[in-house]
Order: structure tokens, then sequence, then C-alpha cells
């Protein structure tokens, strides 16, 4: 049953958001949405025709179109104060979530430019990417590694009370690291590396615990640590452990006393297994898992996040002069065994949930993880799940988003087609909704 067209919603150009949104959302608190189909979570079949209501920012029904209540909304549509949205050849879904982002980054191989962008622009940088993120489906990000002091932490406010249209963020705000290790800065000269420290490089327990300490005192929802080498540093010191077990220890005992989880950037084995046996909740990247680290994961309850795109965005930038020759021959090595994570990782029995590292590649193209994690052997419903209800498990936020029900947050997004059936349509979204407000 295909419903009338009831209003065409207007779309709002970025300028205008800001006074002009927020006064109307003071006016206008309760939205109608006519649905063609909604998949209320990733293991619910598609329901057909329904209706969703709105009411400040929370879902507060949904209605099968020829219920009584469903009925009572058509001809309601005129109540003062209500929004009615006609989305009746759409299939109607939870917004997704990105557990790994850098929204205050662009991608770029010229490492020098931490030496020339101020923090003005990168605050302007992440606005812009919080937009396109949103825009792309994301209503949830995590973000782990900002440039500058704050900028994340002033995108959650912003985004949260509508100033700035973007998803919930989620933030670790500055990343933790051994001195000169990935992470930290490096590939100038000493002056310069001195000048440009992010100030969270730690030795030691004592001093490593300090750090966790000041990640939160400054604002950080989580703590993230790069507990191995990574691809994209300037110095080629291998993709295994950076701490040691002392100082991972200390890292996620601090956290966990803070009431925040650990991430941990990790490419080698060896750091992967350290980092899980710590006690982190999830692993980015995880190139060389292998059975000890899949077991240590296991043991800890640790999620791995894959960040396929990362690997791909890099991979395009080879033999083009993207990068420094060290960081060229990091990414090549590293290519083939990403080619084939997350076979091994299903195979391990390792979780699976959904993270892009958007900002090595661009931002807004973050859904076409969900092609390569069906290719390496998830299936669609399982994909989906990924980016929904398990990201929401991760995030601690499993009874508030990543699902359609009365209660949750109006995170909702609509798409062609079913997503249980091919996953790649959701690289298309056609509307967005952030705690009940509509992005564009």
């Amino acid at each position: 049953m295909k419903l009338p067209k009831l209003v065409r919603y207007t779309v709002a150009a970025f300028a205008a958001w800001g006074l002009a949104s927020v006064a109307q959302a003071q006016e206008q608190n309760e939205t109608v949405i006519f649905a063609g189909s909604v998949i209320s979570d990733a293991d619910s079949e598609p329901s057909g025709p329904a209706v969703i209501l709105v009411t400040d920012g929370k879902i507060t029904g949904i209605y099968p179109v020829d219920s009584s209540d469903a009925r009572v909304l058509s001809t309601d549509s005129g109540v003062v104060g209500r929004t009615v949205i006609d989305l009746s050849d759409k299939t109607v879904l939870p917004g997704l979530i990105d557990l790994h982002t850098h929204l205050s980054g662009d991608p770029s191989g010229e490492f020098w430019r931490q030496a020339t962008t101020p923090p003005e622009y990168s605050t302007l940088i992440a606005a812009k990417n919080a937009r396109i993120t949103a825009l792309a489906g994301f209503t949830t990000i995590r973000d782990l590694g900002s440039r500058t002091d704050q900028v994340t932490q002033s995108l959650r406010q912003a985004t949260e009370q509508g100033l700035v249209p973007g998803p919930r963020v989620v933030t670790a705000a500055r990343t933790i690291s051994i001195v000169g290790g990935h992470g930290d800065v490096s590939g100038f000269t000493r002056q310069v590396n001195d000048v440009l420290t992010s100030g969270f490089t730690c030795t030691g327990p004592i001093q490593c615990a300090e750090k966790v300490r000041q990640a939160s005192q400054y604002g950080a929802d989580l703590i993230k640590i790069t507990a191995t080498g990574g691809v994209l540093s300037q110095q080629g010191r291998g993709l295994e452990a950076h701490f040691t077990n002392p100082e991972m220890v200390a890292i996620v005992e601090t956290a966990t006393s803070l009431g925040l989880n650990v991430a941990a950037h990790a490419h080698g084995a060896r750091g992967i297994e350290a980092a899980a046996r710590a006690g982190v909740q999830t692993i980015e990247h995880g190139t060389y898992i292998d059975e000890d680290a899949a077991e240590a994961m296991k043991a800890s309850g640790t999620y791995l996040v894959p960040t396929l795109m990362a690997f791909e965005g890099i991979k395009k930038g080879l033999g083009k002069g993207v990068y420094t020759p060290i960081v060229e021959e990091k990414i090549r090595v590293v290519a083939s065994y990403a080619d084939n994570l997350v076979p091994r990782a299903l195979e391990l029995g390792v979780p699976i949930a959904f993270g892009t590292d958007a900002g090595v590649f661009p931002h807004g193209e973050n859904a076409g993880e969900f092609a390569l994690l069906v290719k390496g052997g998830l299936s669609n419903r399982e994909a989906l799940a990924s980016a929904t209800t398990v990201a929401a498990d991760v995030l601690g936020l499993g009874n508030e988003i990543g699902q359609l029900k009365p209660g949750y947050s109006a995170d909702i997004i609509a798409v062609d087609g079913d997503p249980l059936q091919d996953v790649t349509v959701l690289e298309d979204v056609d509307f967005v909704m952030v705690r009940g407000r509509v992005i564009e």
C-alpha cells in the first residue's frame, strides 16, 4: 500500500542550519514519519508500511499503517507543532554507527601539515566532516584521535545542541602513545617535534596512568592508545607492541576506575594479544591477528574493528608520491594481510564491530565498509548488525540507539531497497534524522 504524498520536506542549506533550526525545533516537537517499510533492528524483517511518531527527539510509537493509531495520525496531520514526513516509498531503519573516525582531519600524505594547520582550521574541518558523515547515514560516531585539544569535545556539544548538523559524537580526544611512537609527532627536527607534541605520551605505568586521568579531565568519553606501531607514522619502527605490559595494564585499570573503556590501535599479533590481555574493549585494525591473539580477545570480550576502508584508501595512494618512502613500504607490507583479515577473524571466532578509520579516506564514504565486510564473509544481516546493535552495545548505548523502538533516540535513516538483501544500498542514503532533527 503506497500512501499519498502528504508533505515533502524542504531541504535546508548548511548555512541556514544554526539559529533557524533551533527555533524550529522549539516550535515543532512532534514528527510523524510515513514509512514504506521499517526495519526496527538487524534481527527483524521489514515490517511493511508503517507510521513512526517522534516526540522531543525520541521515538514514541511505531504503528502498522492500517492500525487505529496510524489512522488517527494520518487524519490529524494538521496539528500545530507537528511535522509530517513522507517516506512511503523508502525502507526506514536505525541510523548507522561508525566506531572509528577522525573528524578533524582529511586524507593527506603530507605529514608536514601538522606544523602548519592551526587548531581553528581543524575545528572547521571537523564541523564540515560531521555534516558529511551524518548525510551518509551515520548518526553516531566514535572519534579516536583529534588533531588538536578540545576539537571533538566541542563538536560533541555543538551537535548535541543542534548548533552544527552532525552525528552523536563519542570521543577519545587525544591519543595516548609512547614517546616517539605511532600517535606521537615524528619526522621533524627535534625542536619542531618538541613543539608539536600532544602532551599525551608516557613512559612507565605511573606516567601512563596520569595521562589517562588527564584525558578524563579534558572530557574524553573513552581512552585511545596506540598499542603497536602504525602504518602512516613517519618512522620504520615495525608494527609490534609499543607499550610494555605493565604500562598497558596501568592504562586499562586506570580507565576502568574512571568508568572509561579503552580502544587500542594494534597491528602486530603480539601487540594485539598484549592489549587484549590487559583488558582493552576494542582492537582497531588487527592486521596480523593469529590464534593466540584471538584467544586473548575472546577471553577478555574484546571486539575487532577491522577498518577495511582505511586499508583500501591508503592502497590507492601507492606509487603516486602521496606518501613518504617509509610509509609506502609499510603500506605494501600490510596490504596483503588486510585482504583476508575478516575471514581470519571469523575463523578464529572473534566478534566484529563496524569502524572505518574515516579521515584516512574521504569522510562520507564510510558505508563502503559494508561491501568489504560481506566480501570477507559476513552476511548482509551481520554487517548491518555490526553498525547498529553491536556497535551500540560497544558504546554502552544499546538501550538508546541502534534500534527503532519506543523510548530510543530518533536516529533514523531511509534508503531505497532492502539492506538485509543487499547491504550496499546503505551507500546511498536518502533521509537522515539525528536525535529527532532532520539533517537537510
